[in-house]
């Protein structure tokens, strides 16, 4: 599977998921999307009724992630949608209110945002990834809450990585707050901006169009 951008970018040269996973954003500021879609036969879908939440997992990330050893993919999955770390072993359980009716539970992981369930799976990515890297990546986002936290949390303590949250002073709820700012973990830079979350994210877009900036500082 390769991946190429929304504007354009990679059009002639589609990039392997690991290299779109430390790029973030393409060069001209679009988002990286798979080439094409992989479809799932009906025969599949039924043999993954009923499986547990892994086995899905691994099945569906396995069609867009091909360069990565199925067998570590698997150990990766495995690791990160844990009991201990969601607090169910079916990971996003569901309730039937009514025939018809199902609500999906989202928010066991350990910031209680639903985000949780890709940023978790996304940090121990990005340490697979760096794990034979000489240098840091260092990872620049905006928040108003849910997300930086999610995403420190997904990130901490992480071999070669660094975050800077950027998030708008005194804006956030206290408990979301308490969540960020609570880290001591050395990799995670917390970030206040006198303003809203708008000036935050229009820092974060200056820079990521900054190609030599971003190459500079591995961002």
């Amino acid at each position: 599977m390769r991946y190429v951008g929304t504007r354009g970018a990679w059009r002639d040269d589609p990039q392997p998921f690991r290299a779109v996973l430390l790029e973030g954003l393409a060069p001209d500021g679009g988002l990286a999307v798979p080439q094409h879609y992989p479809r799932f036969a009906a025969e599949t879908l039924a043999t993954l009724r009923g499986k547990p939440y892994t086995d899905i997992a691994f099945a569906v990330l396995s069609r867009f992630i091909t360069d990565i050893a199925p067998d570590d993919l698997r150990a990766i999955v495995d690791r990160t949608y844990t009991t201990a770390a969601f607090g169910d072993p079916r990971i996003t359980p569901l309730t039937t209110l009514e025939p018809g009716l199902h609500l999906l539970h989202l928010s066991n992981g350990p910031t209680l945002a639903f985000k949780d369930v890709a940023l978790q799976l996304l940090g121990n990515l990005f340490e697979y990834v760096l794990r034979d890297s000489a240098r840091t990546l260092n990872i620049l986002g905006a928040t108003s809450g849910d997300t930086g936290s999610s995403a420190e949390y997904a990130m901490r303590g992480k071999r070669n990585l660094a975050v800077f949250m950027l998030s708008p002073h005194g804006r956030m709820s206290a408990f979301q707050q308490a969540q960020m700012y609570a880290l001591d973990d050395p990799n995670i830079h917390n970030v206040a901006i006198e303003g809203t979350f708008d000036d935050c994210q229009d820092i974060v877009k200056s820079i990521a169009a900054d190609a030599s900036f971003k190459r500079g500082h591995f961002l």
